[in-house]
């Protein structure tokens, strides 16, 4: 285990190094001007003299290689610096919007966990029954589909047709989100959280449906059979524990999709969290903050990749046996 923390985190930060590095270069070559884009409106009513000063107070007049080795070595001391936008520490805008995009993403991640396990499990155990066929339907069409369309197809069945839950936001208009009560929260949540975690459904549901048809079809799950076993009991008995380390492996592995529908979910349900704030930074140029973003993203990547490595030895022995010879 020490040697697996060590090389983890030797690759974390050969990983941090390198999106940093790449991401940096890209925001080089961006069309948008971070004057232009920090100024908005007034862009064209200041004057040269203000443009110099405004480059000045962000240090946007030293060249692209000095600005990222100082950035770097802020980054050492564990400062992301400050955020053009908000006009406050990176990390604590990072920390502020992480809090309303950990609920959200903790309840989709969830939901598509359990949900894509069960059906799956279902859909394979059911081979060529108008379930299975159903269940195939569902999940080809909703991954086929942008999370951003599912979003707006919600959207207007259950916030505006039906009226059923909140159109929009982590809180009504007016309430800070510290002063929202648990049924108002979760409210205000179930529509992101459920369009966030359709594809996730999707992908498990398939995933685990295939994995299964492969173990019924093994020589033990027929021996099992000739045996006189039901096939309930060779699902639970044989087919769980050999279905559980790939979707493991495939559910932690989604944690980048999981960001990614974050953006997407955000922008459509106006919900105030860290997707909200990447769009924002990207469209107003507002480097450190989108730097800051990218470098948390891969932690949560990485760090689901790991948890994943870590459970799949957990969860099988073979997995640790293999490890240790």
């Amino acid at each position: 285990m020490t040697r697996l923390a060590s090389a983890k985190l030797l690759r974390l930060v050969v990983l941090l190094v390198a999106v940093s590095s790449l991401s940096y270069g890209i925001l080089c070559l961006s069309p948008i001007d971070p004057v232009l884009a920090y100024v908005g409106d007034d862009a064209l009513h200041i004057s040269p003299e203000q443009r110099h000063k405004i480059a000045e107070r962000w240090g946007l007049d030293k060249p692209a290689g000095k600005r990222f080795a100082l950035w770097l070595g802020r980054i050492v001391r564990g400062d992301l610096g400050r955020s053009q936008i908000y006009d406050r520490p990176v990390l604590d805008v990072i920390v502020e919007k992480a809090h309303l995009s950990a609920g959200l993403m903790a309840v989709a991640w969830c939901l598509s966990g359990i949900l894509g396990f069960t059906l799956g499990v279902l859909a394979g155990a059911a081979q060529g029954s108008w379930l299975d066929r159903l269940l195939r339907w569902f999940a080809y069409l909703v991954a086929s589909a942008p999370a951003f369309w599912v979003g707006m197809i919600l959207l207007v069945v259950f916030s505006v047709t039906l009226r059923m839950v909140p159109s929009c936001c982590a809180a009504p208009p007016g309430m800070e989100p510290s002063q929202v009560g648990f049924g108002l929260w979760l409210r205000h949540l179930i529509l992101p959280a459920l369009t966030l975690s359709l594809t996730g459904v999707a992908n498990m549901l398939l995933h685990t449906r295939q994995r299964l048809l492969d173990v019924l079809k093994s020589d033990y799950a027929l021996l099992a059979r000739a045996q006189g076993a039901s096939l309930s009991a060779i699902v639970w008995h044989h087919g769980l524990r050999n279905i559980s380390v790939p979707a493991i492996n495939i559910h932690f592995a989604s944690f980048s999709e999981l960001f990614g529908g974050a953006v997407l979910a955000e922008q459509v349900f106006a919900y105030p969290g860290l997707g909200q704030a990447t769009v924002q930074a990207g469209l107003r140029g507002d480097v450190p903050l989108l730097l800051g973003i990218v470098l948390a993203s891969a932690v949560f990547v990485f760090t689901g990749n790991a948890m994943a490595d870590l459970l799949s030895r957990i969860v099988d022995p073979r997995i640790r046996l293999g490890a240790r010879t």
